[in-house]
């Protein structure tokens, strides 16, 4: 049958099993959302306030589902404003196609109002990207988008097609969805050589990554520490990969890792890296990471083999399969000593815990804000964040429902993605989602927050609300002889009656017992509700490493009121 551009572009998200796409009209793609209009009962449109918040709805609706997330937007500013949510998905391995409209090929180059090269300017931040000036390659191209962004590792594409282009016609025919790319399968001999070296551990460690964390494996990964005697740590990315209850998961290593998976890594004689960079954010110093280990590194994508340590076996794999082989080869190994060793740095954890909990008092502090999250959750919730102190206390403190309850901007660190991300959550998966932001980052695009009233989207929204910018000022403190440069947020922001003027209900908490009322409340009622809560100022996240230090750097316990931490 013969359609237009525009139809065909819808067409073939539909054919692709795209339901939900999320965007903002404008002049260029006026075509596109007349489409839009004519196939409203097979696929849905979530109009956001913001591009930006379009593209981190659809990056939070990839990271709670897997599927593809589709954003549109016109061309020009509309394009523009998509950069950085389409740069998030890039460093975070999300599968996203960003669909934009721009000039008629005849004004291209020319500056015609409202044109921009969108394709030049997000080259960098796209695995592959597409200016279609022919109809008859606009099927494929998108076709193709899909197939790419799902692939080995995945990432975000872009569709640019001029307005033209949408209008003109051609003849569309449905085709099935491809098969992803197919990723080699590892040599018998680097299966061989794993298991050998894993066999020949006595203090192993199984670090798990962002490139674990959609593959289904977290029972898979757990049988295997129990086969090995070895203990499971993880990025921020790769929390929530396997069940936070298991007593050989250390949780999150790193720059605000947990004492216990930090200091194992350090200890062990064996890593296991599974979908991991071992970006500087995790392992601290380079240069002294691993120094007593031996590191293997399984992983889809050549580029991050070596890239950022040096590994003893790289294996470039599909590394489902590559992870099942090695496991099912490998003996069943017992490291009392380990054990033991692994035993103390949890018990030291426990201890940092147990006196912050004591020094807190009554006081609504993040390790009760979170008891209290934890506990009165419903089932499946899913717990989205911005970026900041709030988003390191969700990754150290926060329980997760399983794979994909947790989505957060990693490899970037965007402040303001968490509204649009929780929305697009809540699209996907019609599950409860909770939203933990701090004052400044919700700041940067609570315009979303008309978006959820408009859809009365469900969301549970705290604000960690301490009237500073405070990862920012926590370096000033420590490090920076506490000159607070531009990081006291002087503002009289009333948040209940902002939520209020949005069409939202509005809460505020100042203790534990306030908190808890308030959140039971909110999870009562449909629509957003944003509860403000008061904490101090001088809330630290511990641990944490010192700029350029190493794990053994770590420090663990503050003076918030001196320039010097006081280390360990």
């Amino acid at each position: 049958m013969k359609l237009t551009g525009a139809e065909i572009i819808i067409k073939t998200l539909i054919e692709q099993g795209v339901t939900d796409v999320f965007g903002y009209p404008g002049g260029q793609v006026i075509n596109i959302y007349d489409a839009l209009y004519k196939y409203r009962d097979q696929i849905n449109h979530v109009l956001t306030a913001h591009e930006q918040g379009a593209s981190h709805a659809a990056d939070g609706y990839s990271r709670a589902t897997g599927k593809v997330g589709v954003c549109i937007a016109t061309s020009g500013p509309g394009a523009t404003n998509l950069v950085t949510g389409i740069a998030t998905a890039m460093l975070d391995s999300i599968p996203m196609v960003a669909i934009t409209g721009n000039v008629p090929c005849s004004l291209i180059g020319k500056d015609s109002f409202q044109e921009i090269d969108i394709t030049g300017i997000t080259l960098p931040i796209t695995k592959h990207n597409y200016f279609v000036n022919d109809v008859s390659k606009l099927a494929d191209s998108i076709r193709e988008a899909f197939r790419i962004a799902k692939s080995g590792r995945p990432g975000p594409v872009l569709v640019d097609v001029p307005k033209d282009v949408q209008v003109a016609t051609y003849e569309f025919e449905e085709e099935p969805i491809p098969e992803k790319f197919p990723l080699p399968l590892a040599k018998e001999e680097q299966i061989a050589q794993a298991v050998a070296m894993l066999n020949a551990a006595k203090r192993p460690y199984i670090y798990i990554g962002g490139g674990a964390a959609g593959l289904g494996l977290g029972q898979e990964i757990i049988a295997l520490a129990e086969k090995l005697d070895a203990y499971i740590g993880c990025t921020f990315m790769g929390l929530s990969a396997v069940n936070g209850d298991c007593d050989r998961f250390l949780g999150m290593q790193g720059m605000h890792g947990h004492y216990a998976s930090s200091m194992a890594q350090k200890e062990s004689d064996l890593i296991l890296g599974i979908g991991v960079r071992f970006s500087d954010r995790a392992t601290g110093k380079v240069s002294a990471y691993a120094k007593g280990s031996k590191v293997i590194q399984l992983d889809p994508d050549f580029s991050e083999i070596n890239k950022n340590v040096t590994v003893d076996l790289g294996i470039v794999a599909d590394v489902k399969d590559a992870f099942r082989r090695i496991a099912a080869e490998v003996g069943k190994q017992e490291h009392p000593e380990w054990r033991a060793a692994v035993g103390k740095l949890q018990a030291q954890e426990a201890r940092f815990d147990s006196e912050q909990r004591e020094r807190a008092g009554e006081k609504l502090v993040p390790r009760r804000l979170f008891d209290i999250i934890n506990a009165k959750k419903p089932p499946k919730t899913v717990i989205a964040t911005d970026v900041g102190q709030h988003q390191m206390w969700t990754a150290q403190y926060a329980s997760f429902d399983g794979p994909r309850r947790f989505v957060s901007s990693g490899g970037l660190g965007t402040m303001g993605f968490g509204m649009g991300a929780a929305i697009g959550a809540q699209v996907a998966t019609k599950d409860p989602v909770v939203l933990i932001t701090g004052d400044g980052s919700f700041g940067m695009n609570l315009n979303e927050l008309a978006t959820a009233v408009t859809y009365q989207i469900p969301l549970v929204i705290v604000i960690v609300n301490n009237g500073v910018l405070g990862m920012v000022r926590q370096w000033q403190t420590l490090f920076f002889g506490g000159r607070y440069s531009n990081t006291v947020l002087e503002r009289k922001t009333d948040f209940v009656k902002l939520a209020e003027a949005f069409g939202a209900v509005g809460m505020t908490a100042s203790t534990p017992a306030e908190f808890e009322q308030a959140f039971t409340d909110a999870l009562a009622i449909q629509g957003p509700v944003v509860i403000d809560t008061y904490i101090d100022k001088d809330e630290f996240v511990l641990p944490m490493l010192p700029p350029g230090g190493s794990i053994e750097d770590i420090i663990t316990n503050v003076d918030t009121k001196g320039e010097k931490p006081n280390a360990k």
